[in-house]
Order: C-alpha cells, then sequence, then structure tokens
C-alpha cells in the first residue's frame, strides 16, 4: 500500500526500459519500493533495468514480456502478474515511441503500429490494471503522457494524436476511479533529452528523464491529478491552447 508519504511498496511499469521508467524506480526503490515488475518487449535493455533496480535495493524484481500491440494477450499478462504478486501499489504507464512523421506519412501501417503502441493498446493494458486495482481497492496509475498532446502541432501530429488520446483516456480513467481507493496522475512532459529524441534540437523549456522522475515522484506523493514537467508548462500551454488556429500553423517543426 502507498503509505501517508506517497511511498509505494510495489510498482509494475508497462515499458519497463523506458528512461523516464528507470529514472522513476531509482528514487521509489531507496524509500520504500521492494518489487519492482518491468514489463516490456525483451531487450538488453529491459535486463540492464532489471540489474539497475537490484542494485537500487529492490528485493523482488521480474521482467515480464509485454508489448502494447498484443490486443488479445496483455489483459492474461496484467491478470497474471496481479495473480502471482497481488497487490500492486503503482502501475507505471510509460510504454512509448516517437517515430519520424514524414516516415509515418507515408506509411500509415507503421502509423497505426505507433498509434496501437502510444495509445490504443495501452488504454486496454491500463484497463485491465484498474479492473484489478479496484478489486484490491488502493493504488495509483501514473501515466506518461506528452505536451504534445495538449494541442498536436502540424509537424508531430500523429505522435501528438496519440498522446491526446491516452491523455483524454486517463483524465476519464480517473475520474470513473474516484471512491474506489484507486488514483491516476497524468504527467505532461515537455520536451525530454534522452534517447528517444537524440540528435534533435531541444525545445524551449527542455527537460530530463531524472527531472521528470521527480515530477512524478512528486505527484505521487501528492496524489495530483495532472502534472507538467517542467512545471511552467503549465502556462505555457495555457496560453498555446489559445492561439488561432492561423497561427498555430505557423508554428515551427
Amino acid at each position: 500500500m502507498i503509505d501517508a508519504t506517497g511511498r509505494p511498496q510495489s510498482v509494475l511499469v508497462l515499458g519497463g526500459a523506458s528512461e523516464i521508467a528507470l529514472a522513476v524506480v531509482a528514487r521509489i526503490v531507496p524509500g520504500r519500493c521492494r518489487t519492482v515488475l518491468l514489463a516490456g518487449r525483451p531487450s538488453e535493455r529491459l535486463d540492464a533495468a532489471a540489474k539497475a533496480a537490484l542494485a537500487a535495493g529492490a528485493d523482488v524484481v521480474e521482467t515480464i514480456p509485454f508489448d502494447t500491440t498484443d490486443l488479445a494477450g496483455n489483459p492474461a499478462v496484467i491478470d497474471d502478474v496481479f495473480t502471482r504478486f497481488g497487490d500492486v501499489d503503482l502501475v507505471l504507464a510509460a510504454a512509448g515511441m516517437l517515430g519520424d512523421q514524414d516516415e509515418l506519412e507515408s506509411d500509415p501501417r507503421a502509423a497505426a503500429e505507433l498509434i496501437t503502441t502510444n495509445f490504443t493498446g495501452l488504454a486496454a493494458a491500463l484497463l485491465a490494471c484498474a479492473g484489478r486495482m479496484k478489486a484490491q481497492g488502493h493504488g495509483r496509475i501514473v501515466v506518461l503522457s506528452s505536451v504534445a498532446g495538449d494541442r498536436p502541432r502540424k509537424a508531430n501530429y500523429i505522435y501528438g494524436s496519440t498522446k491526446s488520446g491516452l491523455d483524454a483516456f486517463a483524465q476519464g480513467l480517473g475520474d470513473s476511479l474516484v471512491g474506489t481507493g484507486v488514483g491516476v496522475t497524468v504527467v505532461r512532459p515537455g520536451f525530454v533529452v534522452g534517447r528517444m529524441t537524440e540528435g534533435m534540437d531541444p525545445a524551449p523549456f527542455a527537460t530530463t528523464p531524472e527531472q521528470v522522475a521527480d515530477a512524478v515522484v512528486a505527484g505521487i506523493a501528492s496524489g495530483a491529478d495532472v502534472v507538467y514537467a517542467p512545471p511552467v508548462l503549465r502556462w505555457v500551454f495555457a496560453v498555446m491552447r489559445q492561439l488561432p488556429r492561423a497561427v498555430w500553423r505557423r508554428m515551427p517543426g
């Protein structure tokens, strides 16, 4: 159970090789988190994430084969996790891919895979998690969204639309869980300097996986519904959402 100071004892990460997820685990394990379950596509990065969690002090660490595009198989994966490990205090939805806008526009199948990975498949997995957490009567779901979903630009509208969809889904899920003991926190980072954005020019107010992780941990502790990283982006996008569409279309890529 998450204690009064917001420290979970167990975490299930959907997208266990994510840099942000790694940074979150590095922060919560030295506190009270003893069980770390890393769900993701089998890879050296996922194995490395498991070793890092053990090195940080976790008692139980397991990697779980999980692919958000496996719509038929994922509910069983989620059920197996909760059945074998019992209550899970925290679910961190960190799976996702950025993709190249030009390539996605010319390859609808690749675009569909990105949409399934970032939104539809992840949303379905979160429904399975929410059902089990409702039954246990406590917990928190943290969904890594993006400011790109606040108002997608023409330069990233495919990726941005997946984050818009996931963000809206997560907010509705949170509203539906009020009174069950389960909460949802949506985290909206700006440009994150890391593996996914390697080679790209950082946008204004760029952040790092470690800084986003700090925001995640603070959001868990406070029970916040929505967290921006860095916080100034809350006010930046409050303005951006109001720009006339003709002006928005001229926003640089």
